[in-house]
């Protein structure tokens, strides 16, 4: 095909060795093998056979070996893509020759060793990405001399050190990563008053300490904020608020202090909130009002106080709500969940009083639910019912809540676990529970519950745990009842059982 140009033949099911025939197309400067199984190593002579590429994409095959010396002869090459095979032997020395590279995509490979330094020297280079390719490496202060990328991830690899303030350089920057290594150290707060174009920065999984730098709300682009999982102190920066473009921030896991600044109620486009697992004190502003795009509100494990603001019902997007874990006090907003569609609502190990709101569950897709631990009183939202898709429910510890139990439980087959013990439930329970078959720990403990146990209950297959003591119970057990075979603790103590022996 000596007249071809351009040639893509990416996701088709070429095997094998580099195909030949394409090394007799010498006038080629457009290669797409991506998304194939070819195998092998990148022959020595592709340069000499195919002089004109400017765009090559070797990327998801199993090539093997080295990269090539011989591809610094592809004087015209701007586009290298050779990610997702089983190459090795380090990042070449020779890419930093290669001056006319605008993109190279290294990631997935084991290609292990050190960033070289002369990767700085590809003034023309816009995107760089050699995540998951097994570096043990420094970041090298060089790379700060690349003033056209604006794509850079090097995530998942061993980087160790600090992050060089010499980065800011690159002042095109648009997406950066560098999560899940072992850097450490300060984040210079220098990226962010010289990287103006920043839309996403994912620092995370890593050792970063000191404080987030309050430059930080001079990155006025920034949609992404991943800072969680570091070792960062002091306060939340209240200039994270002028981030109004911001659609998720995640500051969990860090050993953050103080308040929750007023000023993230200016983050109207944001979608996740995460602050979990630090050591934030204070109450919920009532500026999160505001935040009418969220989402997700995760704020469990801190220590948290005070009275959830009336405000928080503002939130009609809200879907996780996770608060356990705090200091909080009084009743929840009547109105929370009205209009919603809540699948996770968490308020546990909290001093919360009074009723819950009875429109929590309005959209029937609450799927984890646990209100343990707290000094909740009266009836439990009737919607509960309706919500098949439930996993997981806690209501024990300091609660009494009341009503019929089997006005609030229906048919809930993705049920696993459910604790309603200590309270002061009262009713029967129906057949309906048959249909919780992948039910695996059931405590309804201390509770008022009477009636006799319905012979659909040994179609819990699943069941482990079963807990019924000190309630109202009375009858034979079904003979079936005994041969629940994964079952492991059985407590049916202080009821008016008739009959406990199998037949």
């Amino acid at each position: 095909m000596p007249t071809v140009t351009f040639l893509s033949l990416y996701l088709n099911y070429l095997d094998g060795s580099f195909p030949e025939f394409i090394l007799q197309s010498g006038n080629i400067t457009y290669l797409d093998l991506s998304q194939n199984t070819l195998s092998e190593p990148i022959p020595d002579s592709l340069p000499e056979n195919l002089p004109n590429l400017m765009y090559l994409n070797l990327s998801i095959n199993a090539f093997s070996g080295r990269i090539p010396a011989s591809l610094s002869k592809l004087g015209k090459l701007q586009d290298l893509r050779v990610g997702g095979n089983n190459l090795t032997g380090g990042i070449p020395e020779f890419l930093g020759s290669m001056s006319q590279l605008r993109v190279l995509v290294l990631y997935g490979n084991q290609l292990g060793g050190s960033i070289p330094p002369v990767l700085g020297r590809l003034k023309m280079l816009q995107h760089l990405d050699v995540k998951i390719a097994g570096l043990v490496s420094t970041i090298p202060p060089e790379l700060g001399n690349l003033d056209n990328v604006n794509f850079i991830d090097l995530s998942m690899n061993q980087l160790s050190g600090g992050l060089p303030p010499e980065l800011a350089g690159m002042r095109q920057m648009c997406e950066f990563g560098i999560s899940s290594n072992k850097l450490a150290g300060q984040i210079p707060p220098a990226l962010f008053t010289s990287w103006l174009e920043l839309i996403s920065f994912q620092v995370q999984n890593n050792s970063f300490s000191g404080k987030i730098p309050p430059e930080i709300g001079k990155a006025t682009k920034l949609i992404i904020l991943f800072l969680f999982s570091n070792n960062l102190v002091g306060h939340i920066p209240a200039e994270l608020g002028e981030l109004v473009r911001l659609n998720q921030l995640d500051l969990s896991v860090n050993s953050l202090t103080g308040s929750i600044p007023s000023s993230l109620g200016n983050l109207t486009q944001l979608t996740r909130l995460a602050l979990f697992f630090n050591r934030l004190t204070g109450v919920i502003p009532t500026e999160i009002g505001s935040m009418t795009a969220l989402q997700v509100l995760d704020v469990n494990t801190n220590s948290l106080e005070g009275e959830l603001p009336a405000t928080i019902t503002s939130l009609r997007n809200l879907q996780y709500l996770a608060l356990f874990d705090n200091n909080f006090n009084g009743t929840i907003p009547p109105d929370l969940g009205k209009g919603l569609s809540l699948t996770d609502a968490s308020f546990a190990n909290n001093s919360f009083s009074g009723e819950l709101p009875q429109r929590l569950c309005d959209g029937f897709a609450l799927q984890n639910f646990t209100v343990n631990h707290n000094n909740f009183s009266g009836r439990l939202p009737s919607c509960l019912k309706n919500c098949t898709r439930l996993f997981r429910m806690r209501l024990e510890g300091g609660n009494q809540f009341t009503g019929d139990i089997s006005k609030v439980f229906g048919v809930h087959p993705n049920l696993d676990y459910l604790d309603v013990s200590g309270n002061q439930l009262t009713g029967n329970l129906s057949s309906d529970w048959s249909q919780c078959t992948n039910l695996t720990l059931l405590n309804m403990n201390g509770n008022r519950i009477s009636g006799n146990i319905d012979a659909a209950f040994c179609e819990l297959i699943s069941l482990r745990s079963l807990d019924l003591s000190n309630n109202q119970f009375t009858g034979e057990l079904p003979s079936c009842w005994w041969k629940l075979k994964s079952m492991w603790l059985m407590d049916l103590s202080n009821n008016g059982f008739s009959d406990l022996s199998p037949s």
